[in-house]
């Protein structure tokens, strides 16, 4: 559980949540992503003249959430899989061609080869990549991740990296629980853990 919790993420940054096993970052990913209501207190939106006006949109509506889970369906072939996510998702700001963009979006994750290939006989770490495509599918300003490095290689996590810069260099946010760094500059972390007295947090560059 986490109590007396307050933060502010802008456009254009990361929030890393690092902490102990237990400490509340997936429950806090899944709180912001509306998956849970927290018990007391808001999650609020402010506009901003480069996106319009948000107050009137939940983090929900705006947000990817890549959780533990990839999201992919075994019998799918990778390309289908990406398809299914981009019809699903919709277009909040963008209105190109949905192969176009299942076409980038395994361009970005290095699948392109394996787009016919069905997603269960991909390797984890392909699996992983898969799930994290999503992100390319359907622009949304705010990435929740919940341990996004998960089953991925040194390359993969680089290249990972580069997205979320290139993401947070258009006015992006994104929002990730980790154990490991993510190889983005200049991140803020938001330390989530408990003390004696109960829970705490702590936040800083």
């Amino acid at each position: 559980m986490i109590a007396s919790l307050s933060f502010t993420a802008k456009a254009g940054e990361a929030l890393l949540l690092v902490g102990p096993n237990g400490a509340g970052k997936t429950t806090l990913i899944r709180t912001l992503a509306g998956f849970i209501s927290p018990s007391r207190g808001t999650i609020s939106l402010e506009g901003s003249p480069h996106k319009g006006d948000l107050r009137d949109r939940t983090i929900s509506e705006l947000c990817h959430y890549v959780g533990h889970l990839t999201g992919i369906k075994s019998s799918l072939t990778a390309e289908q899989n990406l398809t299914f996510w981009a019809q699903y998702l919709g277009e909040v700001e963008d209105a190109s061609p949905i192969a176009d963009r299942v076409d980038k979006a395994l361009s970005d994750f290095g699948l392109l080869a394996l787009a016919d290939y069905p997603a269960g006989l991909l390797s984890a770490g392909q699996k992983r990549r898969l799930g994290l495509a999503r992100l390319s599918v359907a622009a949304r300003p705010i990435w929740l991740l919940d341990e996004p490095t998960v089953s991925l290689d040194a390359a993969s996590t680089e290249l990972l990296a580069q997205l979320i810069q290139q993401h947070l260099a258009t006015g992006g946010l994104v929002i990730a629980a980790t154990h490991l760094p993510l190889g983005i500059e200049h991140p803020t972390y938001l330390k989530l853990g408990r003390a004696s007295g109960g829970p705490s947090t702590e936040a800083g560059p």
